[in-house]
């Protein structure tokens, strides 16, 4: 049985998010329906938010979302491009750069969004990469270069696309680089997204979790590959 307190904790929009899985599933929606769906969803969201973070699909504060994204950083060892997939409003980008930087690293940050509206967000307020942030599917998207890192979610597609996700992602890397995947809420002791990515054939080379700020079954998780 769902646990909506759970549920709430993982995802505020889990019912929606929930209902377009099971219209994917029953057949009424394709994939670019599934997509289509998902954007009119979180676009009015995002354009109209008060804060950074709420723009960045994040619903605490400053220190929350560092608490909650720094651990991407973990999958960081040296300089490099990083691909933020699903970038909103760059807010990622932005503090990636800047936490790199506290630990002796440069990263240069691009985004790729698929809603033009919110990509053209990421665009204003961060104006000094304003040609480095593009807009598409990043599904079936061929970038105009290669990444060191590129950081994504699994929740960007359909479930059942998940595998061909990560490996189309995967070609989006330089020689050496990571995928990384993350950070996504689970529950402490699943680890459902990366043992779906290890059983496609590539395996976790990194993780880092950090306890849910609310929920004691819930951990914050970021995984690598490549």
């Amino acid at each position: 049985m769902t646990d909506p307190d759970l549920e709430a904790a993982k995802e505020r929009a889990w019912q929606e998010v929930a209902a377009v899985d099971a219209a994917y599933r029953r057949g009424e929606l394709d994939e670019q329906g599934w997509h289509d769906a998902m954007r009119a969803m979180v676009e009015p969201a995002y354009v109209g938010a008060a804060t950074p973070e709420a723009g960045s699909g994040h619903g605490g504060d400053a220190e929350t979302w560092a608490y909650t994204h720094r651990p991407i950083l973990d999958a960081v060892d040296h300089d490099g491009s990083f691909l933020d997939v699903g970038c909103a409003n760059g807010l990622l980008m932005q503090t990636i750069r800047d936490w790199a930087l506290e630990s002796g690293l440069v990263l240069e940050p691009y985004g790729v969004d698929i809603s033009p509206a919110i990509a053209h967000l990421a665009r204003d307020r961060c104006p000094q990469w304003a040609d480095r942030i593009w807009t598409a599917n990043a599904a079936t998207w061929v970038p105009p270069r290669r990444f060191d890192y590129v950081r994504t979610g699994l929740e960007y597609v359909p479930d059942d696309r998940r595998a061909a996700y990560v490996d189309h992602l995967l070609t989006f890397l330089e020689p050496g680089g990571r995928l990384i995947i993350g950070k996504y809420n689970e529950e402490t002791d699943l680890d459902t997204w990366a043992a779906s990515v290890e059983a496609a054939g590539h395996p976790i080379v990194g993780r880092s979790t950090r306890p849910h700020r609310t929920h004691s079954l819930l951990a914050y998780k970021v995984f690598w590959v490549g």
